[in-house]
């Protein structure tokens, strides 16, 4: 998914499904993490996305605390 899309997929989601989804994220960093140590990582970029979309998902998650206050 394109970064603007996806930036406008996370806006569009309460703050609920965005904790949830930022979980599921670190778990999947956690397992990429994994994987490229045991040498079973093929695509190395993709932990660099996923840290970059963990990263999104919480700035989203701070704009809406400070909207809703």
């Amino acid at each position: 998914m394109k970064t603007k899309a996806y930036m406008d997929a996370l806006k569009n989601k309460s703050v609920d499904d965005l904790n949830k989804e930022l979980v599921q994220a670190k778990k999947e960093l956690f397992n990429l993490r994994f994987q490229n140590a045991t040498n079973q990582l093929d695509n190395t970029a993709r932990i660099g996305e996923v840290r970059k979309n963990i990263a999104r998902i919480q700035t989203v998650i701070t704009q809406a605390k400070k909207s809703a206050k």
